[in-house]
């Protein structure tokens, strides 16, 4: 029973410290904001890496006959796919403000709400760009 009590006093004081703060609905949208520009992110590399295999196998390609067309069709329209996944990270960022109506919650909140969607749709170009042209390289190899 004493360890009961000490757990619960243990308890209470951490929720009166004035330290802890409750994290508000922007804070929350901040984070899952953030999230998904972080598993966008760690995937740049590895779609920089797949570009560039991409563009030695179409270089690769553009040498032999005709034979390879529908091939190299393939992989034109996953470097497609992969670069304006690239390029879409990239203006998201140049465009996204950290701050933004930082002293209106309200807007704040709108913002928020709109670049979640936003970097959600570019996280998930990124991915699936990757998927796509992965699948061409494995068929090929």
């Amino acid at each position: 029973m004493i360890v009961v009590a000490l757990a619960a006093c243990n308890n209470a004081s951490k929720n009166n410290d004035s330290t802890v703060k409750a994290k508000t609905q922007t804070d929350s949208l901040m984070d899952e904001v953030m999230e998904g520009h972080n598993v966008g992110m760690a995937k740049i590399s590895k779609l920089h890496r797949t570009k560039n295999e991409i563009q030695h196998a179409l270089d690769s390609i553009a040498k032999l006959p005709a034979r390879g067309r529908d091939y190299k069709t393939l992989l034109d329209s996953a470097l497609n796919r992969l670069t304006r996944a690239d390029d879409a990270m990239e203006k998201w960022m140049s465009e996204f403000n950290m701050d933004s109506a930082s002293n209106d919650a309200e807007r704040r909140i709108k913002y928020l709400e709109s670049e979640k969607v936003k970097i959600s749709a570019v996280k998930d170009e990124i991915i699936n760009s990757l998927q796509n042209a992965d699948s061409l390289i494995k068929k090929k190899s």
